[in-house]
């Protein structure tokens, strides 16, 4: 398995996308039932993303994290989204 790192990178990669995009197009799935069903929520997986930036010195900022991850600023999501 060693020798197919980059394809496994990928695929975990591609995997996560999935996800987010899944939650992206999910919005009634509120995070408080994810959290609540889960153990995490879309904040959890943009602090995680904030988190692997930082161990890969690219450092951003917990806002700069829900953006990418939420994909526009997290109160313009909350006020569309959140109930």
């Amino acid at each position: 398995m060693e020798e197919n790192i980059e394809k496994i990178t990928e695929i975990e990669a591609a995997t996560f996308r999935r996800l987010k995009d899944y939650l992206a197009k999910n919005t009634q799935v509120q995070n408080i039932d994810l959290m609540d069903v889960a153990g995490f929520c879309r904040n959890c997986l943009a602090r995680w993303y904030q988190e692997e930036s930082i161990d890969r010195d690219m450092k951003l900022s917990k806002d700069e994290a829900r953006e990418l991850f939420y994909g526009m600023p997290y109160n313009e999501w909350k006020d569309k989204h959140q109930t």
